[in-house]
């Protein structure tokens, strides 16, 4: 199921900066999250593994199964929105998973996403949004959907304007969740990876190109949602994939791109989704 990945030099020192000794395997299979019989495998490549786990009381009470089994005892690596290439600080040392799916991506690109990987996984911080929110996700849930009830599948937070349910479905709750820690991690990396220009220009240049890829994606956002064409929980992990490439964003999003984010986390997200989501409903 893993392989060792041979690392070209510059993405060598990359570990060797932020996160030292750390695995870099390839994964013979895809996946969103490791079957346990998988994940055990992995067992065997590190030297231990200290499983995280997480209150139920943190979980709202439609949160989706996966969510809900995250947060239990059993040991989980990867989750839905993980993308192609993931880590775990739940294994000694940590590592980096590149999945199967990367296999004919630009060779440049992926190495990017293993040089974020491991920026991230040297960081401290935890792994998924979960261990960022803690007891405020119930909270943060309760933002995005007031009625304290699940949304319609195909629901909105701008059919708001139309005086349909304003609130996001669970899974959209899960989506928007992921995107604001995926800002918030990028608030930490991106200057890491502004500073690659001068040391390690491919991976700087990688970066670049990837942000030029997303602009044009950004720059009609907010229309895009106000008429629908665009859901919100898409919109933002749009956008908050531009932050981390240093774009800027479109409304509502550009609010996350501040110290204030960088500072208070959670407190700020959770701020953020109120406030955002009572505007949508005006």
């Amino acid at each position: 199921m893993f392989s060792r990945r041979d690392l070209p030099d510059d993405l060598a020192s990359v570990r060797e900066t932020h996160v030292p000794g750390a695995l870099v395997l390839d994964c013979e299979a895809d996946f969103e999250t490791l079957p346990p019989a998988q994940a055990e495998e992995l067992g065997l490549l590190v030297d231990s593994l200290d499983p995280v786990s997480y209150p139920e009381e943190w979980l709202p009470p439609d949160a989706p199964a996966q969510l809900r089994a995250y947060a239990g005892r059993d040991f989980t690596v990867g989750m839905p929105g993980d993308g192609g290439v993931t880590w775990t600080r739940q294994t000694a040392p940590p590592t980096v998973l590149v999945k199967a799916r990367t296999e004919g991506s630009p060779g440049d690109f992926v190495d990017f996403l293993v040089g974020e990987a491991l920026v991230e996984a040297g960081l401290g911080l935890p792994e998924h949004f979960l261990g960022f929110f803690e007891e405020r996700y119930r909270e943060f849930a309760a933002a995005v959907d007031p009625s304290g009830a699940s949304a319609p599948a195909d629901a909105t937070a701008s059919d708001a304007s139309s005086g349909r349910t304003a609130g996001l479905s669970p899974a959209d709750t899960y989506q928007l969740a992921v995107a604001l820690y995926d800002a918030y991690l990028g608030l930490h990396t991106r200057e890491a990876f502004r500073g690659w220009a001068s040391d390690r220009p491919r991976l700087h240049a990688a970066w670049a190109d990837a942000g030029q890829r997303l602009q044009p994606r950004l720059s009609g956002l907010s229309r895009e949602v106000a008429t629908d064409r665009t859901d919100f929980a898409t919109a933002a992990e749009l956008a908050c994939a531009g932050l981390k490439h240093d774009l800027d964003l479109p409304t509502p999003f550009g609010a996350l791109d501040t110290e204030a984010y960088r500072e208070y986390g959670a407190d700020y997200a959770v701020t953020w989704a109120r406030k955002t989501f009572e505007k949508l409903r005006e």
